[in-house]
């Protein structure tokens, strides 16, 4: 006798179910449950990077708010790639956060080939902050105390000066290259494997110029270690509101900013993102946590992962148009 298909039929209904209930669990497991342990966060740029400041103000409260350590790993070079393309090959667990700067925008328009996609690979968390922009910083031997005498000394001595980067793609390097164009002069750029390293040599004297964090250079500043003669956002930094901005320095139009942000690789579930997101973002409204990046030049955001996402489609597009125009050709 010919076997009826109503038994295979409901076995394969059953598995349907089975499989649907397990993804249900997952899910709810997922958002009940997470996070069960650790949570790492890679930084990809050397430790004492100016991006550690934001990542360890919301990285600790997160830990507070849900219940497991929030670690930082530093993992530098090539501009953040190496780091961020560890970022994008993690287990979508929701246990790997990427938190990075704007290298992670103009690094498409300053690598041939990428071993990631830095919009697919990705699920945005939130921006956690702005920047003013870099300050160019000389060393005290350098004799130019404004940006017009910088600019006077640097035609006088076309490719001579030499300014540190965090590595090419990096703020410091976009920074300088647009001021170098801007200003018509020529300077000659030395890419670093991270911020701390490279102005290690400009407080040496080995290195003359940094476009640095206003962050990150504030202590050296007052300490006279180095001079600060502008910086590149469109409006004074509260940390040096006596140092002017690239456009009153005569550079009309110039607004060279960045931000840092949260990632998690693509794929992470839905619940899990939305609530890391909502931590985040309560962390980032918290008054003391405002005050901490303000006090380190930062202006705090605390977007939605769409607006984030959008916001890095418009950057990702402004960063290829500013490599284009100051020439930078893709190594």
């Amino acid at each position: 006798m010919r076997q009826s298909g109503v038994a295979p039929r409901m076995r394969a209904i059953g598995w349907i179910f089975a499989a649907a209930a397990a993804v249900f669990s997952y899910t709810a497991d997922a958002q009940v449950t997470y996070p069960a342990r650790p949570v790492r966060m890679i930084v990809p740029f050397t430790p004492g990077s100016p991006i550690e400041i934001p990542a360890r103000a919301v990285g600790q409260r997160l830990a507070d708010t849900m219940g497991q350590q929030f670690l930082i790993d530093n993992r530098p070079g090539a501009s953040g790639t190496i780091g961020t393309e560890l970022v994008a090959k993690a287990p979508r667990d929701g246990y790997t956060i990427m938190v990075t700067n704007c290298s992670h925008s103009s690094n498409p328009s300053q690598y041939k080939k990428l071993p990631y996609d830095s919009l697919a690979d990705f699920a945005p968390i939130t921006q956690i902050n702005a920047t003013y922009g870099n300050l160019l910083v000389v060393h005290p031997s350098v004799p130019a105390r404004s940006v017009k005498e910088f600019i006077a000394l640097a035609k006088a001595m076309p490719g001579r000066l030499n300014y540190a980067s965090a590595g090419i793609g990096s703020p410091p390097h976009i920074t300088g290259a647009v001021f170098a164009s801007m200003a018509g002069i020529k300077l000659t750029h030395v890419p670093y494997k991270g911020t701390s390293v490279a102005f290690n040599d400009v407080l040496s004297g080995y290195i003359e110029v940094m476009f640095a964090s206003p962050t990150f250079t504030r202590s050296f500043i007052l300490a006279g270690r180095v001079r600060a003669l502008g910086i590149g956002g469109p409006r004074r930094t509260p940390m040096f509101p006596e140092v002017p901005t690239f456009n009153e320095a005569g550079l009309t139009g110039f607004d060279v900013t960045c931000y840092h942000g949260m990632w998690f690789p693509a794929g992470v579930p839905a619940e899990i993102v939305r609530r890391v997101h909502a931590e985040a973002a309560k962390a980032i409204a918290l008054p003391e946590v405002r005050k901490h990046l303000m006090d380190n030049g930062l202006v705090p955001v605390g977007s939605s992962p769409e607006e984030f996402a959008d916001f890095l489609r418009k950057d990702i597009a402004r960063q290829a148009s500013i490599a284009s125009k100051i020439g930078i050709t893709p190594q």
